[in-house]
């Protein structure tokens, strides 16, 4: 880092100070490759890119890349994966650990809370921070003699550290659980034999008034629900309800308005209030995967939804970004926005930064950038794959935390 200092009479003097980085504990570029980059004086936002699951079979870490594509830290996992940060207002920063731990850290570094959820529970693909400061998880129940996975709600007590259940979605689904195939497997414990994957829910957000919404992959659908903390009760769904034909949570399924198709396996659908909005009204937005295919129902035929692909891999199938506008009061919704994206049949993420551009990470490839809101590539980042994806990729401005 060289300084030079002028004084009021034009006299500079130069100071040159050299600072040697510490090694990488972790074997990730240190330059990403830039396989589209931004036009001179483009504004890619401030902050950081936290690259969320790029599992290994090695150790797993969480990194941090600026937009340049340069590496600016990586924070060591026990094992699994983080699937997102959230910001407690003790000025802590919370995130997964491992399918167990649950993990508080300083931002000077220091793990101020190591939460464990306990031998009943493990975490699976997200959580969200409640209005109490205390964190809501998805969870697989490990004690189950179905064993059925991925279809709990748990919430975590960060003061206590206590966890109790909130939502059982077999109770609640009981009707379309039963008319599913025994079959699945439990991406949190490779290890794990005879699951029952019937739902698989891989995003949770947390409304204001009490309610969640979920995205579940298995049934490509998403679910509202009220008064998750205390009585939860089915609100309603939205997806292709033929999914559903023959149970009677199809009569839950809002209407569609307009000529556009349904999702196949979303992933981080993200909810979006607007003030512009009447009440009853608000946007979803999400990473479409547009993948066909559910394990537990084998016989179903995908192609009802148009353009869907029943492909693992594919050189003209498209996955896309879809933005919603749900009208509760109507009982429909509409898609007001959506472009395509590179196909990655599973995991992926999509984010709506504050610049106006949409961060979308195609978690198969490799590949995550910035999209103009009319689907043009602005930046794109390459990063060398672990295994086989990046789980998720979120941009956090770390205000307060690590940057003034």
């Amino acid at each position: 880092m060289t300084l030079t200092l002028t004084d009021a009479k034009g006299s500079t003097r130069t100071k040159t100070i050299t600072h040697e980085g510490p090694s990488k504990l972790g074997d990730e570029e240190v330059q990403l490759e830039r396989t589209v980059t931004a036009d001179d004086g483009e504004n890619l936002g401030d902050g950081l890119y936290a690259i969320l699951g790029n599992d290994s079979d090695e150790q797993d870490f969480m990194f941090y890349y600026d937009t340049n594509g340069v590496l600016r830290g990586e924070i060591p996992v026990l094992y699994y994966r983080s699937h997102r940060l959230l910001f407690d207002d003790d000025g802590l920063m919370w995130f997964s650990a491992s399918t167990h731990h649950m993990v508080g850290m300083n931002r000077l570094g220091k793990l101020e809370k190591i939460l464990d959820l306990g031998s009943n529970y493990i975490l699976h693909h997200d959580y969200a921070m409640d209005d109490d400061g205390n964190i809501v998880l998805l969870a697989t129940e490990l004690s189950r003699s179905d064993n059925a996975v991925q279809d709990q709600v748990i919430k975590l007590d960060t003061t206590t550290g206590s966890v109790t259940r909130l939502l059982d979605f077999g109770e609640m689904l009981a009707d379309y659980k039963a008319s599913t195939t025994h079959a699945g497997t439990d991406e949190s414990d490779s290890t794990a034999k005879n699951r029952w994957d019937w739902l698989h829910c891989n995003t949770i957000q947390l409304l204001d008034d009490g309610s969640a919404l979920f995205s579940a992959r298995e049934t490509s659908t998403i679910i509202k629900i009220d008064d998750l903390e205390g009585v939860p009760t089915l609100d309603y769904m939205i997806g292709e309800p033929s999914v559903w034909n023959g149970t009677k949570e199809v009569s839950t399924f809002l209407d569609k308005d307009g000529d556009f198709p349904d999702t196949g396996g979303q992933h981080s659908i993200t909810y979006v209030a607007d003030d512009s909005l009447p009440d009853g009204q608000y946007y979803l937005y999400m990473f479409d995967n547009n993948y066909g295919i559910a394990l537990t129902r084998p016989d179903f035929g995908w192609s009802v939804i148009d353009g869907i692909s029943t492909e693992f891999s594919s050189d003209t199938a498209r996955s896309q970004y879809r933005r919603y506008l749900v009208d509760e009061n109507a009982g429909t919704y509409t898609e007001v926005s959506s472009f395509d994206v590179p196909y990655s049949p599973y995991v992926s993420s999509a984010q709506e930064l504050d610049n106006g551009n949409i961060l979308i990470d195609s978690g198969m490839q490799g590949l995550f950038g910035q999209y103009s809101p009319d689907g043009s590539l602005v930046a794109q980042y390459r990063m060398t794959l672990s295994s086989s994806y990046i789980y998720r990729v979120y941009s956090y401005d770390f205000s307060g935390f690590y940057f003034a």
